[in-house]
C-alpha cells in the first residue's frame, strides 16, 4: 500500500456472473417442488443449499480477476 486511495475500476464483464446465483435463487417457481428427493431432503431445500456452493464457485474466478487487477494496479 502507498497510501493512495483505492481507484474505482469501473464495469467489467466478468461481474456479470453474479447474476447467476441470484437469479437462480430469485426464481422460486422454477425449483418450487419435492421431487427430487436426496436422503429425503426435498429438492426444494437441497436446491438452495447447493447455491451456497455454486455461489461461492461463482465468485471465486471474480475474486481471482480482481485480484490480478489490484496487483497491476
Amino acid at each position: 500500500m502507498n497510501g493512495k486511495p483505492a481507484r474505482g475500476r469501473g464495469f467489467r464483464p466478468i461481474h456479470l456472473l453474479l447474476i447467476v446465483p441470484y437469479a437462480a435463487v430469485l426464481l422460486v417457481p422454477s425449483y418450487n417442488r419435492i421431487e427430487p428427493q436426496i436422503a429425503g431432503i426435498p429438492f426444494f431445500y437441497w436446491y438452495q443449499l447447493l447455491w451456497i456452493v455454486l455461489g461461492a464457485a461463482v465468485l471465486l474466478p471474480i475474486y481471482l480477476v480482481e485480484e490480478r487487477g489490484r496487483d497491476d494496479a
